[in-house]
């Protein structure tokens, strides 16, 4: 149904009004009595195989909704209805932000991709917590966080170690976003030894809660082997808890998409179809060459319970749908569980 009838229709508009018209409706349908039983009866499969014990946790199961969808965590109670093991917030900023100006998110509808420039928009920390404050416990809840557009470099830090403390008697793990390319200075935000001090003045301040949360780091798919190594090595460094593989793509490479529409579209992250390969080499590359010394939460081009299992073997302890998502319909997170217990 979702397929054939709701998602033709979506897609003949303009993909952010889509977005939250679509928020607003499972928003709204999830207040009528019964609909939330019929979701669960629907896309939810409970069953002890499909648990997964990570972080110190125990996630219902391995499929989880990337950061970016829920940014003002304001939907992840409806959405846990969907059958998500785990659903992602954010990119979180200290303060509110408009991000770029639109249109600045593009369908692909022949690759099965999207391309964004939506530049952390967001409503700010004190909206997210004010929401996270509703939580029915059903999920385990990410928080990804970053800095304010406006954030001078010598105040980066500052930014995340703001949104960390906030957050933190509300989310239980934590991802530092530093690789969207859709943020202004990137290129320091991929530098080692800036990274190294981020992620020290990070873990400083966990230590300063009793109950300490864990930190990813979340990565760009277009890093090269040395590059990779890099993470490896800061990763063995800092004792830091995981990697989330991969954030968007700004290649363009063997797109159906005409040159013409992509010169169009101009610059942004691509996501979906395009970069399931790269992602899926990214994390094949991590665990072989750390011998799956940190966990790795598996993202990027998953449309299918196919692409699920080929992250899953490649090294992913979970994995995380976003595009897929809006290509596929909720029942891709059913499927993915099914083919699990298979």
């Amino acid at each position: 149904m979702y397929k054939t009838i709701i998602k033709p229709i979506l897609f003949s508009f303009d993909p952010e009004k889509v977005h939250y018209f679509t928020f607003s409706l499972i928003r709204n349908i999830s207040k009528i009595p019964g609909i939330k039983s019929l979701f669960k009866a629907l896309y939810v499969i409970e069953d002890k195989q499909l648990e997964r014990q990570l972080f110190g946790f125990t996630f219902k199961n391995p499929v989880g909704l990337a950061a970016g969808f829920d940014k003002n965590a304001v939907l992840y109670n409806e959405l846990a209805n969907f059958g998500f093991g785990f659903i992602e917030i954010g990119t979180v900023t200290p303060k509110a932000q408009a991000g770029n100006p639109k249109k600045r998110l593009f369908r692909l509808k022949e690759d099965h991709g999207i391309i964004n420039r939506m530049g952390f928009n967001n409503e700010g920390l004190e909206a997210a917590i004010s929401q996270l404050k509703k939580n029915k416990g059903q999920l385990i809840i990410g928080g990804n966080i970053g800095k304010n557009t406006q954030t001078l470099p010598e105040d980066y830090t500052k930014d995340y170690l703001e949104c960390f403390n906030a957050l933190h008697p509300y989310v239980d793990y934590f991802v530092l976003n530093v690789s969207c390319p859709n943020v202004g200075s990137h290129a320091k935000l991929n530098d080692k030894d800036y990274l190294l001090e981020l992620i020290s003045s990070v873990q400083k301040a966990n230590s300063s809660f009793e109950k300490q949360k864990p930190i990813l780091l979340k990565i760009a798919p277009d890093l090269n082997e040395v590059q990779l190594d890099e993470i490896i090595e800061l990763i063995a460094e800092t004792n830091l808890d995981g990697v989330i593989a991969s954030n968007t793509s700004v290649d363009r490479t063997g797109l159906k998409t005409s040159d013409a529409r992509l010169t169009e579209i101009g610059n942004g992250g691509l996501s979906g179809q395009p970069i399931k390969e790269k992602s899926t080499k990214v994390i094949q590359y991590l665990a072989d060459k750390s011998n799956k010394a940190f966990p790795i939460i598996g993202v990027g081009g998953v449309h299918s319970a196919d692409d699920a299992l080929e992250k899953i073997e490649a090294g992913a302890d979970l994995v995380q749908v976003y595009t897929g998502f809006i290509y596929e319909g909720p029942a891709l997170i059913k499927r993915i569980n099914k083919a699990l217990l298979k």
